[in-house]
């Protein structure tokens, strides 16, 4: 039985050196692990990605993220844990040219007179501590699954490097302007509350899927009594489907995956609202800066072609791929899907293990404003 189990335990130690517009050049290792926790006949393959990563841009980026099947799949656990000492350039909030958001144009700070405008993205730098661990309990022998979970975000640290409040005028960021209107700290903020869950989950392999459905939603509920600096409400609403073009091949799909991420209530600190490339495993955005899209609400789509490669062999596959994002600001009188922000790409697929259908993933995608990106990862984007 230890032999069987140890069998069953898979570890690809990925070293990481990759470019993305985020970090710049990264060096570091990216491991995934995949095991079961009980007889794969009757239980999920269940996996996790880590990252030691030092950037060119001098951040640290360390991460855990796991999706877990107990035995006979019943529970369902998923963590996402992060420890960031990180840069990175926000736009506003919205999608869309920047002189559609307030701050491409100046704010208005006192009446008739207006900050200087910032055309382009605006640097800042912080560190963030993420701990989300989601517990979900199958029902019955379906698919379906509920539960509860616990969310921390902490932002500290925080340098807002093109405010400039001493000035005439002054230069005063997104960031910054959003903050004041609030009411919370432009230095340090914590958002920390507790979730309701439901999930659909048939895909017959979590890490690199060739049928099923994935249907997810989460209302987080983060009072003050948690910690949080404001209280807020916060829904994610999650799909996920897989079309088969072959029975004989069945590589050969197209992945469609959507998400929309709001605020249902309250008020929200500004990094901790929804943008792209903050979900559980960073990859949504593709061509795009984590975050370059903010908004009090946010809607996602991406459309995946996946193919083989080899007539007789599922080792090297491809890719072909397109996204589109939509982001809202309230304030700043962008409404969602007013504007969308694509962007598109192609990339290549080594299956590195029959067994779990673990790849290494080596994508280029090109998006708008000149946005561009190469990525290196394990696993299936989605």
């Amino acid at each position: 039985n230890q032999e069987k189990k140890e069998k069953n335990l898979s570890i690809i130690p990925l070293p990481v050196i990759a470019y993305n517009p985020t970090t710049a050049w990264m060096l570091g290792v990216a491991p995934g692990v995949s095991w079961f926790m009980g007889s794969p006949s009757t239980t999920s393959i269940s996996s996790g990605l880590g990252s030691f990563i030092y950037t060119t841009n001098k951040q640290w980026i360390i991460t855990a993220k796991t999706t877990v099947f107990l035995d006979g799949d019943s529970w369902n656990l998923m963590g996402d844990w992060r420890y960031f000492i990180t840069s990175q350039p926000t736009f506003g909030l919205g999608t869309g040219p920047q002189s559609a958001k307030l701050v491409g144009t100046g704010i208005e700070y006192e009446a008739g007179l207006f900050s200087d405008p910032i055309p382009e993205g605006q640097m800042m730098e912080f560190d963030y501590f993420r701990f989300h661990e989601t517990v979900l309990k199958r029902i019955q022998d379906t698919r379906f699954f509920v539960g509860l979970g616990y969310h921390l975000d902490i932002h500290y640290h925080i340098q807002d490097n093109l405010l400039k409040l001493d000035t005439v005028p002054p230069a005063i960021t997104s960031h910054y302007g959003y903050q004041t209107l609030q009411g919370i700290s432009a230095e340090k903020y914590t958002t920390s509350g507790i979730s309701l869950n439901a999930l659909l989950d048939s895909r017959d392999n979590a890490i690199n899927p060739y049928s099923g459905r994935y249907a997810f939603i989460n209302l987080r509920i983060n009072p003050g009594f948690l910690g949080s600096d404001e209280s807020s409400s916060i829904l994610w609403l999650e799909y996920r489907d897989y079309i088969h073009f072959s029975q004989e091949r069945p590589r050969h799909l197209l992945g469609v995956w959507t998400y929309g991420w709001f605020v249902t209530s309250g008020e929200v600190p500004y990094l901790d609202l929804p943008a792209v490339g903050w979900d559980q495993f960073g990859r949504s955005g593709r061509a795009y800066t984590q975050g370059r899209f903010r908004g009090l609400d946010l809607v996602y789509g991406e459309i995946e072609y996946r193919f083989p490669l080899q007539k007789n062999s599922e080792l090297l596959g491809g890719v072909l791929f397109v996204n589109a994002t939509t982001a809202s600001s309230r304030s700043g009188g962008v409404d969602l899907f007013q504007y969308l922000d694509y962007a598109y790409g192609l990339g290549l697929r080594v299956m590195i293990n029959k067994k779990s259908r673990a790849n290494v993933a080596l994508d280029v995608a090109w998006g708008k404003y000149g946005a561009s990106g190469f990525y290196l990862g394990i696993n299936e984007v989605f």
